[in-house]
């Protein structure tokens, strides 16, 4: 975006330059924000974990820490003396620096703190992003304070400089999508908007070196004809904070349904993120035009009008996904425009607070700050009520019913406020009373198998088995046993290698590679399926599993092929995130690391697939110890696992790698398979012709059956010119929907 595609005011004449200037540079700030959130979220989850703690964690410090700029900037706003530009120009080298040595900052004080307590690693999020995030929280106050002592017009001047902001912010999600993120990797990310800041500093100094900010006193109202604010300060900035608080309860609730329909893709956060901050850049000029041509009550009868319809936005938000699924990817499309839609009515909320409750004087930054605070206050509470407790608690139908009633508390605050007669207050709230009462009645009967129609893109006959939603995801498990996580296949409910739907052969062939697997660490449960047959191996000793998704424990109690390997004495189960564990159990040694690993390009799969993760993972390996885990197929994992360690081979689909060289033994591996036994009965008959003929089958396979093994030498020179995964190119999970990978 140039300054020439800036809106223009209703009359048809052009912006001020001052206005310009303040626009263009605030677009251009706005876009480096975005890219150091997006990058430092996924650094900070790397070291912290991405489960929901950590999540709702860095999220809240990321929102404090603007909030707490706001403040600041409004300080600033009321010194005198102060030239914009300057200031502006300082505040993005001091961003630029900290963002150069970030990404440096974050690991190392990671390293420091890893077997901390989750409240002090909460305080160390916040205080690690305090110092960026106050300095961009701090310069919306200040360039308002400065626009309204030349225009006089608050409203105005928050929905210019906050759409353009908004939408640099926007623009940088699309950039990181589809440029920064899939080519550069996050250091180039970052390096990038460090550009970015220092390009924004030199256009500031040169544009206060062409028109000088000189610091004078704001006009009287009479003599710019600016309007007075028409209501109380306290009760604006409590609708700041519940507007804050609905509206990023409802970017979660809608990332959370977009996710689940694209299986949990990377690209799906970044187009969602991208299109509600284009909404609500859309929502904050089209407030700030209303509050520059309307008088105060008009505008407030067209803030309250925005609000009902945004309620009635949100409450056909599922029903249009589990009506529209069968269009495939094109129910995408319709998603994001009803993201952009619903918020752009949120999105206006703030310019027209900022309208009826900040007077155009001396004190308009401090206000604005305020208000400002006050709203990502909210927003924080969102993060934490709806992230990390309404999602555990409640279903998707269920968050958006409670966010339609939210919203009509919302809408009702402003219809009390408005200067009019009292039937039309009364009018005006039976609407809006009536919209929340249709989202009740409504809502939950149009949305039935909404989550059956987005994962299988069409209207389904039938329900599914089981459901489990909480604050970890979303698990399904249709009619047949295939387990969903996510939106995602997860594999089956099945143990038996006679009727191998599920590659459960790569569990059953532990010993034909490892002697004596005593201690075995598996990373993810999913259907309990792996964790059943490791656990029943008789050579095992011990088998400690770590998952994120609590869920999956509820889900397996009710499953007889597996239920029993939760009360097995071998198995031990803990809540958390795989790295994240390794990482504070530094002391932990198993025979075999087991991770039947998601899909190489959902989001955040990386974080168990680079370099850098399987360097983790050798210093948890006794002698002799292997790793063992699923590649999905891609070329670069395994190439990956090939580069990491001396000796491996692929195993089906899985690699299998080590320090020292594999001990392949088939003898042992069918002596193993043949004294098998699962809840009191073994697996294999030897009086049985097929038991008989499928362990001859499996004891003539040799690493010359390419179909099954493969290895390290031939998987590197099939692989060559494939790249391998680290934690900063993220592997393919930018890449493979864009058809690179």
């Amino acid at each position: 975006m140039t300054t020439l595609d800036l809106p223009v005011a209703n009359d048809g004449a052009r912006l001020s330059t001052w206005a310009k200037i303040l626009g263009a540079l605030f677009f251009f700030s706005g876009f480096p924000a975005l890219i150091y959130q997006l990058t430092w979220q996924r650094e900070l989850f790397r070291i912290f974990g991405v489960n929901s703690e950590s999540v709702t964690i860095v999220i809240t410090a990321f929102m404090l820490g603007l909030g707490l700029g706001s403040l600041a900037g409004g300080w600033v706003s009321k010194r005198r003396g102060i030239s914009l530009l300057p200031l502006l120009a300082a505040i993005e080298i001091m961003t630029a620096a900290f963002g150069i040595v970030s990404l440096s900052v974050f690991e190392q004080v990671g390293a420091l703190i890893v077997n901390w307590p989750l409240p002090a690693m909460a305080a160390v999020n916040l205080l690690l992003v305090i110092v960026p995030t106050l300095l961009m929280g701090a310069t919306l106050p200040i360039l308002v304070s400065h626009l309204v002592r030349r225009s006089g017009q608050v409203g105005n001047a928050v929905g210019l400089l906050y759409y353009v902001n908004t939408l640099g912010a926007a623009a940088a999600c699309v950039v990181c999508c589809i440029v920064l993120f899939p080519f550069l990797g996050m250091h180039g990310a970052v390096f990038t908007a460090v550009g970015v800041n220092v390009a924004v500093a030199i256009g500031a100094m040169a544009a206060h070196a062409l028109h000088p900010d000189e610091p004078r006193a704001v006009p009287s109202m009479a003599e710019n004809g600016a309007r007075e604010a028409i209501v109380a300060m306290r009760p604006v900035l409590l609708l700041a904070a519940l507007g804050g608080f609905i509206s990023l309860s409802y970017e979660i609730f809608l990332f959370r349904t977009v996710s689940y329909a694209s299986g949990s893709s990377a690209t799906a956060f970044g187009l969602t993120l991208a299109c509600f901050l284009a909404g609500i850049a859309g929502g904050a000029r089209s407030a700030g035009k209303v509050c520059e041509t309307l008088p105060q009550a008009d505008a407030m009868r067209k803030a309250a009008d925005e609000l009902v319809f945004a309620n009635l936005l949100g409450l056909l938000f599922l029903p249009a996904m589990a009506h529209f699924a069968w269009l495939g990817s094109g129910v995408f499309v319709i998603a994001m425009v009803m993201v952009y839609l619903i918020a752009r009515r949120w999105g206006s909320l703030l310019p027209y607070l900022a309208q009826f409750g900040v007077r155009a004087d001396d004190r308009a930054g401090m206000q604005t700050g305020l208000l400002y605070f006050a709203n990502i206050l909210g927003s924080a509470a969102g993060a934490i009520l709806t992230g990390f407790v309404l999602t555990n608690c409640l279903t998707l139908v269920q968050i958006a019913v409670l966010l339609v009633i939210a919203g009509t508390a919302c809408a009702l605050a402003v219809i009390a406020m408005l200067d009019v007669a009292r039937t039309e207050r009364l009018k005006r709230a039976a609407v809006a009373v009536g919209v929340s009462v249709v989202a009740v009645v409504v809502t939950p009967l149009l949305s039935e198998r909404v989550l059956e129609n987005l994962l299988f893109k069409g209207t389904v006959d039938h329900a599914f088995g089981h459901v489990v939603e909480n604050r970890g995801g979303i698990i399904t498990v249709d009619t047949d046993g295939t387990v969903f996580g996510n939106g995602m296949y997860d594999g089956r409910f099945n143990t038996r290698l006679q009727d191998d739907r599920n590659g459960i052969i790569r569990p059953y062939a532990l010993s034909l590679f490892h002697a004596s697997p005593r201690d075995v660490l598996m990373i993810g449960l999913a259907s309990g399926s792996w964790a059943q047959v490791i656990a029943n191996n008789p050579a095992v000793n011990s088998l400690t599993v770590v998952e994120i998704n609590p869920g999956y424990v509820d889900l397996i109690a009710q499953q007889p092929e597996v239920a029993s390997v939760l009360g097995n004495p071998k198995v031990t189960i803990i809540k958390d995130d795989g790295r994240r564990w390794l990482s504070h159990h530094p002391e932990r040694r198993f025979d075999a690391i087991v991770s039947n690993t998601t899909w190489n390009f959902r989001a955040n799969a990386a974080n168990l697939l680079s370099t850098e993760f399987l360097k983790l993972g050798q210093q948890h390996l006794n002698p002799h110890g292997i790793m063992f885990y699923n590649t999905t197929d891609s070329a670069r994992v395994q190439r990956t696992a090939c580069l990491a360690f001396p000796y491996g081979a692929r195993f089906t689909n899985h690699m299998v790698v080590s320090e020292t060289p594999i001990d392949w033994n088939f003898s042992r591996w069918r002596q193993t398979l043949e004294s098998y036994v699962i809840d009191g009965h073994n697996e294999f008959d030897s009086q049985s012709a097929s038991d008989r003929v499928l362990l001859d089958s499996l004891a003539t396979v040799d690493q010359s059956s390419q179909h099954m093994i493969e290895g390290c030498p031939e998987v590197l020179a099939r692989t060559a010119g494939s790249q391998s995964i680290t934690d900063d190119n993220m592997g393919t999970e930018w890449r493979h929907y864009l058809g690179m990978e």
